[in-house]
């Protein structure tokens, strides 16, 4: 007791003596603590509770993660599976390809990699608009659609396909959509680290035994710029698993056909805005909220530095 007074009292005089920087800090701690901290801490109180957003919230203990487990058929079946192979298909691949690149942008002269840059970011920026835009008229189902005319043309199908209600071919899109939008702030971030790299270390890696741009980037590049790395990865990370408003985006509708397009946070829209179970939907939040957190330690412990500080 008397080790826990004495560090308060000690942790008291140091944020006394930095009192000027706590209050530059302050603003910034607040919004955190306000939109970050206290939504997160509420989201995990209402998940053990049923409530339906009108009513007092009813105690129920851990009953909404038992029926997440055992009889969400729905979660089973379609969200979960559909979320880890969306995941591990945008995530990665969103993530090497972002990589891959700006590698290759950084090698062109200063005004043409302007311009790649601008051309690979664009994307992530028209959003919504590009999905309802572009993407839906490639795949709409008639003979107009930009794949159904190519296809026809050719020879390779007879009949339009109805490509964003086909179960068979709509979670694939999403993820080819996906992959198309996903160079964000995080392919910024790889493209500024590789800016960093001190160009007499691949001097030096020559002198000491490199001989080809592919052992250039796995033992100078990418070690020379893990925290750019690192928080391209978390963005990703952030970016894979609270997609959810593409598949409506792409179809029109709140839950996707035979719920072949139904990710994880699409399961909590339709409790949360459709069934009013506000309750469970916090509970599948929390879920998700896990998930999230335990990969992005998974990526810190691969590209931090030893010496680092940890989550």
């Amino acid at each position: 007791m008397i080790k826990v007074v004495h560090g308060l009292r000690q942790l008291a005089r140091d944020c006394w003596r930095s009192r000027i920087s706590y209050l530059f800090l302050a603003p910034f701690m607040l919004a955190f603590i306000a939109f970050v901290i206290l939504p997160v801490f509420l989201a995990m109180l209402l998940s053990f509770t049923s409530y339906n957003g009108f009513g007092v919230p009813t105690i129920v203990g851990l009953k909404n993660y038992m029926n997440l487990i055992t009889q969400d058929v729905i979660f089973q079946k379609y969200a979960l599976p559909n979320t880890i192979k969306y995941a591990l298909l945008v995530g990665p691949g969103g993530y090497i390809l972002s990589f891959f690149f700006a590698w290759l942008i950084y090698q062109l002269p200063k005004k043409l990699r302007d311009f790649y840059t601008l051309a690979f970011y664009a994307p992530s920026l028209a959003g919504g608009v590009a999905l309802s835009v572009v993407w839906v008229a490639a795949f709409s189902g008639d003979a107009a659609g930009y794949l159904n005319n190519l296809l026809l043309k050719l020879g390779w199908i007879e009949l339009p396909q109805v490509w964003l209600q086909d179960p068979r071919y709509l979670l694939n899109i999403m993820i080819i959509v996906s992959l198309w939008t996903s160079f964000s702030v995080g392919f910024l971030a790889i493209l500024g680290g590789l800016a960093t790299v001190n160009p007499e270390l691949y001097e030096a890696g020559r002198i000491d035994g490199i001989k080809n741009r592919l052992q250039e980037v796995f033992y100078i590049t990418v070690p020379s710029m893990k925290p750019q790395m690192l928080f391209s990865a978390v963005m990703s990370i952030v970016t894979t698993l609270k997609a959810g408003q593409i598949a409506t985006q792409l179809t029109g509708q709140t839950i996707t056909p035979r719920y072949s397009g139904h990710l994880i946070i699409n399961h909590v829209d339709d409790y949360a805005y459709l069934r009013f179970e506000l309750g469970y939907a916090a509970a599948v939040s929390v879920v998700l909220l896990v998930m999230s957190y335990l990969l992005m330690r998974f990526f810190y412990r691969i590209l931090s530095d030893k010496e680092g500080a940890q989550l």
